[in-house]
């Protein structure tokens, strides 16, 4: 037992060892073959173990157990570290082991040397783990949601769990999945007077969440500044690259948050600080899938972290947008806010993201807090990036709780938010940003499909 935890022990990834390592070290790795190479005493085999976008090179003696390797066979070797040629790490393996049998030639969908259309590739979603560049999107979004997470720890925040069942529709736009057992007789079993059979289960429709605002903000009236990185659900019929039945949301709220410019800056400096990070953890990996993405137009630079972000309230953008409105080949409609094309033009307007603020009150849902100025505004804002278009809304919360409770559009069941104002309640402010989006504007990646491991979309929940 002490010898296979001292060999187990010693297997690397391959993304540690040029970190690690240095030449005639001895260790054992473990992969994936890629590519095999044979020449007359050597067989080369390119090995990938899914931690990097790069393969490493084995360099192991053509014998009649090495000559029976293909590709897609899993493989551990143990061996020495040496300087390839081309002046990358290779390891010399004394001892190769044959895991387990690729059978690449029994029907696996993609084959080892030829590109397939990400289209073809999500129609096996249970094997596009061992595609490159969808390997390269998980590890990119797992150092992200990381990076979110640091980022909150160091100033502050609380993460909160919020609750993926609700009985709250916190937008108002009706799109929510009902949720309820689906066995009958435990439903009748439940069965309580004056409550429909079919909500017998809690004694009331239940959704899954749209979003955790509405319960961060509960959690913020007795902790402070929280945050949350959870999934929510829209019933939309929708097909656009931009949209998902199942997403993650990133929100935050922030408590004696009195000013929406300040609002805008948190937000400002928190995307810059968390995609510079980035850059500097997960170069290689956001690199590939931008090559992978856009070709020769990728831009590991990404411009828009170099430029102050401009404002714009409600108004001047739709005057921009109407002074232009021959540009756009979707209709200019004041009362129902800006199409993807005329929030991209904006941003090319103002050559830099934009901070979209002060909207009309009827376009937006009743937590957010009414101008006392301007009764007919609202202090929202929406955040317009290249590429995307809308990454993040935000707002300014009602703080006054008469007003609140006399708006027109607050649900009957939500006195429970009304009253977080009556006990103690202090200003507070707060924002949404879609975790996919945000991973499409560092990534280039058209389809929003391509940046999730498991997508579900209308006419589309395999697995």
């Amino acid at each position: 037992m002490l010898f296979i935890k001292r060999f187990h022990s010693s297997i690397q990834r391959i993304a540690h060892i040029v970190r690690a390592n240095k030449p005639g070290d001895e260790l054992s790795v473990q992969g994936w073959i890629k590519n095999i190479r044979r020449l007359k005493n050597n067989i080369f085999l390119d090995i990938n173990d899914g931690s990097t976008c790069n393969r490493f090179q084995l360099v192991v003696p053509r014998n009649a157990q090495t000559q029976k390797l293909t590709s897609g066979d899993v493989v551990s070797a143990m061996g020495q570290v040496q300087v390839a040629p081309n002046g990358h790490y290779e390891l010399h393996a004394k001892e190769v082991k044959s895991v387990a049998a690729g059978h690449l030639q029994d029907g696996f969908p993609f084959s080892p040397k030829q590109t397939h259309p990400p289209e073809y590739v999500r129609e096996y979603l249970h094997l596009r783990s061992r595609i490159d560049y969808i390997a390269a999107q998980m590890r990119l979004r797992h150092r992200a949601q990381k990076a979110f997470h640091d980022y909150m720890d160091e100033h502050g925040f609380v993460q909160i769990n919020t609750p993926i069942l609700t009985t709250n529709d916190c937008e108002g736009a009706g799109e929510v999945f009902r949720a309820q057992p689906d066995s009958d007789n435990l439903l009748k079993q439940m069965a309580r007077p004056n409550v429909p059979q079919d909500q017998s289960y809690f004694d009331s429709k239940v959704f899954l969440t749209v979003s955790g605002q509405l319960h961060l903000e509960a959690m913020s009236y007795g902790l402070g500044n929280t945050y949350t990185l959870a999934p929510a659900f829209r019933a939309e019929n929708s097909k656009s690259p931009l949209h998902l039945a199942e997403f993650y949301m990133f929100e935050a709220e922030l408590v004696h948050m009195e000013r929406l410019d300040s609002l805008s800056a948190f937000i400002e400096r928190m995307l810059k600080e968390i995609t510079k990070q980035l850059l500097s953890n997960s170069a290689a990996d956001l690199e590939f899938c931008q090559r992978k993405a856009q070709g020769n137009e990728a831009n590991l630079e990404l411009t828009w972290l170099k430029v102050p972000w401009q404002t714009l309230t409600y108004d001047e953008a739709l005057t921009i947008i109407l002074a232009n409105r021959e540009h756009f080949k979707t209709a200019v409609n004041a009362d129902e806010g800006f199409s993807k094309e005329q929030e991209l033009f904006l941003v090319a307007h103002c050559g830099a993201p934009v901070f979209v603020v002060d909207w009309p009150a009827k376009q937006k849902p009743f937590y957010m807090k009414i101008s006392r100025e301007n009764p007919t505004q609202v202090h929202a804002l929406d955040l317009l990036m290249p590429t995307v278009g809308e990454l993040c809304g935000g707002s300014l919360r009602e703080s006054d709780a008469q007003l609140l409770s006399q708006h027109s559009q607050i649900p009957k069941h939500l006195a429970w938010y009304v009253e977080l104002r009556k006990y103690g309640g202090v200003p507070t402010g707060g924002f949404g940003i879609g975790f996919e989006r945000y991973l499409q504007l560092l990534t280039g990646v058209k389809n929003i499909r391509d940046v999730i491991p498991f997508p579900r979309y209308p006419h589309s929940c395999k697995m």
